[in-house]
C-alpha cells in the first residue's frame, strides 16, 4: 500500500466543517483557523486523490460526485477517530466499557431494565447504550463503531457474528374501545379494511411486517399515520381510531391487563427472532460476555 498518498486526518476534518458547517469560513471559525488555511487544506486534499472535490455554484460551494464519496469517507474516519480517543480515554482511566447498540423497541421495552440489572451486577463496567434501525446498526458493527448489539433483523456480514436471544412476534392489536375490540380473529382479505397506524419504513419491524403481508398478497394498507415510536402508536390506539402491528415482547403486558385488545389472524402468525450480534473482535471482550450472560438469565416469561 502507498502510505504516502494517505489523505491528511485534519484535511478530512476540514472537508466536513466545510459541507457540515456550510462553507470557508463558517469552518475556519469551528477549527480555529482562518480562511486561507482553510481552503489550502482543502486544496490539499483534492491533490492527494488527483480531482476536484467542491466547486463553486451561485456563490456557495457544493460537492462534486468525487467530493460525495471523499465526504462520505471522512464522517467515518472522523467518527473512528473519536471512537478511538473514548476508547484510550477508558483504557488509561482504567475503566472497561461496553458500546452496545439497540433498535428503537427495545430499547424502548426491553434495555432499561438489563441496564439496571447489570449495572448492579457489574458496577465496574460500564456500558454506552445507542438506539438506532437495524441497519445502521449492522453497519456501526462492522465498521468498528459498536461492540455488541441487540437487533431485530439478523445481520449478514462476514465479521458480524450472530446468536438467537428471544423469540417475537408482531401482533395486531387496537383499543377495548375499538370497533375491532369484539372480534378475536380476522381474516386475511379483512386486513385492507383497517386503518393503521405503524412505525417508519426504515425500523425493523415494518421491514419484516410489509414482508409477511407481501408473501400473502396483501401490498398495501390504509395507513393513517407512521410513527418513529411504538410507546407513541400504544398511546395513539387508546383514541379507539386505529389498529396496528406491534412485536408481542412491547405490547404483551397490556394485552394482558386489558388495556389493549389482540386480533388474531386467520392462517398467519409473523413470527420472528431478536438476535445478539457482536464482532469478531469482542469475542473475548469480558463486558461482553457478562452482559450476554446476564441477558440470557433475565429473558423475559
Amino acid at each position: 500500500m502507498e502510505y504516502k498518498k494517505l489523505p491528511d486526518l485534519k484535511a478530512l476534518a476540514t472537508l466536513r466543517e466545510i459541507v457540515e458547517r456550510g462553507g470557508v469560513a463558517e469552518a475556519g471559525r469551528a477549527l480555529n483557523i482562518g480562511q486561507p488555511a482553510v481552503t489550502k487544506r482543502l486544496r490539499a486534499l483534492e491533490r492527494c486523490f488527483d480531482i476536484e472535490l467542491m466547486v463553486r455554484e451561485a456563490g456557495r460551494l457544493r460537492l462534486t460526485s468525487a467530493g460525495e464519496r471523499v465526504y462520505a469517507f471522512s464522517r467515518l474516519v472522523m467518527d473512528h477517530q473519536v471512537e478511538l480517543l473514548g476508547d484510550l480515554k477508558q483504557l488509561k482511566a482504567g475503566r472497561d466499557r461496553l458500546r452496545l447498540a439497540v433498535t428503537q423497541s427495545i430499547g424502548e421495552h426491553l434495555l432499561p431494565d438489563l441496564l439496571l440489572a447489570f449495572a448492579d451486577a457489574y458496577p465496574d463496567y460500564r456500558i454506552d447504550s445507542r438506539v438506532g434501525y437495524s441497519r445502521s446498526i449492522h453497519t456501526r458493527l462492522a465498521t468498528g463503531l459498536a461492540d455488541l448489539a441487540l437487533t431485530e433483523i439478523q445481520p449478514d456480514h462476514p465479521d458480524v457474528l450472530v446468536q438467537k436471544w428471544l423469540d417475537d412476534e408482531l401482533v395486531l392489536v387496537c383499543s377495548p374501545k375499538h370497533p375491532l375490540a369484539n372480534r378475536d380473529m380476522l381474516l386475511v382479505a379483512e386486513i385492507p379494511e383497517q386503518t393503521y397506524v405503524l412505525r417508519e419504513r426504515e425500523s425493523s419491524m415494518r421491514i419484516t411486517l410489509d414482508d409477511a403481508l407481501s408473501d400473502i398478497g396483501v401490498d398495501d394498507l390504509p395507513i393513517a399515520m407512521e410513527v418513529g415510536s411504538t410507546d407513541t402508536i400504544v398511546e395513539m390506539l387508546e383514541r379507539a381510531r386505529h389498529v396496528s402491528f406491534l412485536p408481542l415482547f412491547a405490547v404483551e403486558s397490556a394485552i394482558s391487563e386489558g388495556e389493549l385488545h389482540q386480533v388474531r389472524i386467520e392462517g398467519l402468525r409473523i413470527r420472528r427472532t431478536l438476535w445478539i450480534a457482536r464482532t469478531r473482535a469482542n469475542l473475548d471482550n469480558p463486558v461482553a460476555e457478562a452482559f450476554i450472560k446476564l441477558i440470557r438469565e433475565r429473558v423475559p416469561d
